[in-house]
């Protein structure tokens, strides 16, 4: 009997990314781009599985293969627990990916989302960024995965006091009253540029308040 696939989130934080973050342009057509390791071979990681060089190596191949047919591969702002990516959600683009190594090193491009607009906002307000793989495969003796299936990369924010990383930033936002600001900011600045003013203000707001219910 074949055994079933398993949903696999495996998370690298900024410390074991290494994600730079690059501004190109200025003012509003200012593009944000993260560029670092997203996936890792040959080496237990925090969940205690181990991913075959040759399983890493086969979902960059497949990855570049969906970058060329699509111009790109969408991820999310925190990773969800399923293997859908969701429209809504989506906060920016993988444009490449390449094995240095035993890493999957990767390229990002923060797009103009409301998800994409509070990535800009956290990360512009010092967040540190870390990647969260999603993919399916198989679990062997000695927690060693095989058939890998990558889904994407998702953006993780840790933000540098301790204790105010957000379980899920997303539904984190819906729960106070600073956050419910936050998201219809994020839907008003794409077409209003006063609304920008108040945005990272209001993002700030946020992270203390997550913060602060932390301790």
């Amino acid at each position: 009997m074949t055994k079933a696939s398993e949903i696999l989130i495996e998370t690298l934080l900024p410390s074991e990314s290494d994600i730079i973050t690059e501004s190109v342009g200025e003012g509003a057509a200012k593009t944000l781009w993260l560029n670092g390791i997203f996936m890792q071979a040959d080496i237990k990681n925090r969940n205690g599985r181990v991913y075959p060089i040759h399983e890493i190596a086969k979902a960059v191949e497949e990855t570049n293969k969906r970058i060329t047919e699509s111009n790109g591969v969408f991820g999310e702002l925190d990773h969800p627990e399923t293997l859908t990516i969701n429209l809504d959600r989506i906060s920016h683009v993988i444009t490449e990916m390449k094995m240095v190594g035993s890493d999957a090193v990767g390229k990002a491009k923060i797009i103009d989302t409301p998800m994409g607009d509070i990535a800009k906002a956290l990360i512009n307000s010092g967040v540190r960024v870390g990647v969260s793989s999603r993919g399916a495969g198989q679990m062997n003796e000695g927690n060693t995965v095989s058939d890998f299936h990558f889904i994407t990369c998702d953006l993780v924010a840790t933000p540098s006091a301790q204790g105010a990383v957000p379980d899920s930033i997303y539904e984190s936002l819906n729960a106070t009253p600073h956050g419910q600001e936050v998201l219809s900011l994020s839907q008003s600045m794409r077409h209003d540029d006063a609304a920008q003013k108040y945005f990272k203000e209001g993002i700030l707001n946020f992270l203390k308040q997550v913060q602060y219910t932390k301790r």
